[in-house]
């Protein structure tokens, strides 16, 4: 079993960036992912910043991809995933269609990030026929899901692509046009003065009550709950699951690829510091405390 470090959610200065990935080029990891997928105008890091840094870490032996926007919407940004497609040098997680269908056009393989909509086995069939080599379920797609889909498959004589799950990290669960930092701080979206950069693992929303409740990261809305899959490992190897994701935050991911690595060498893993794995149960991702929940 592989570990990845996932794409970075969150907005950093540019040195806190590239220290990050030189710093992780020497962890115990296997894949490691690179790129915005979240907002355009997070540019601290631009086009051939990504290209040359995974070119740079290409280098160590470990597997780069680079990863595309979650929401494209403009001209421009049609421009960049053209330029990661064409000059990236490697494969590339699409996280929206258009990705897929430049992939396609190129005849490159490609990672289907957990934002793509895959539900079904037929659809996951296609998109192997387009160059799908690897595919990251949804954040709500559990292991009932997951299970059926690869058994359908089995039936159907399709085989599965390499299975990756996000085993750590706060869950991207929507994206929006509205970019809901700026609507928090009371600042236009084209004049946001890139106030996510004050936030390095996103703003904290809580309920009228004080309780911790989602994270905002400029368009992305992700659970304030951090999602920690090391105790469902015996269960991840027997559903055959390849790699394992980890996404970055501010501080901590040496010591969590670090657990994960023992994890996955040993027939038990203890859990280190997340807090809700409800998805992967077939479960609601957050549980409300008794006095919140309906009579």
């Amino acid at each position: 079993m592989k570990l990845s470090l996932g794409p970075l959610q969150y907005f950093w200065p540019r040195e806190r960036t590239l220290a990050f990935y030189r710093e992780a080029v020497d962890w115990p990891l296997d894949v490691v992912y690179l790129g915005e997928t979240v907002c355009s105008k997070r540019r601290e890091l631009g086009t051939r910043d990504w290209i040359d840094l995974a070119g740079e870490l290409s280098g160590s032996g470990k597997q780069v991809v680079l990863s595309s926007l979650a929401l494209i919407e403009a001209e421009s940004e049609l421009g960049v995933l053209s330029r990661l497609v064409e000059e990236g040098g490697c494969w590339l997680e699409a996280n929206d269609l258009s990705a897929v269908q430049l992939c396609r056009q190129a005849g490159l393989p490609f990672v289907a990030g957990p934002t793509l909509n895959i539900y079904n086995h037929e659809a996951l069939a296609m998109l192997m026929e387009d160059g799908l080599r690897r595919w990251v379920p949804g954040v709500e797609q559990g292991e009932v899901l997951i299970r059926e889909l690869r058994d359908a498959m089995q039936a159907t004589g399709h085989a599965m692509p390499e299975l990756e799950v996000i085993a750590w990290g706060r869950l991207p669960l929507s994206f929006s046009a509205r970019c809901f930092t700026a609507r928090a701080l009371d600042v236009p979206k084209d004049q946001c003065g890139f106030r996510c950069i004050d936030y390095p693992d996103g703003m904290l929303l809580a309920t009228r009550d004080g309780r911790p409740f989602l994270r905002i990261n400029g368009i992305q809305v992700q659970g304030e709950e951090t999602t920690d899959l090391g105790p469902e490992l015996p269960a991840l190897r027997a559903l055959g699951v390849d790699l394992l994701r980890i996404y970055p935050q501010a501080e901590g991911s040496r010591e969590i690829v670090a657990h994960f690595d023992r994890a996955r060498a040993s027939p038990d893993a203890a859990p280190m510091l997340g807090e809700r794995n409800g998805y992967w149960h077939g479960e609601p991702g957050m549980v409300l405390p008794a006095a919140a929940q309906s009579p």
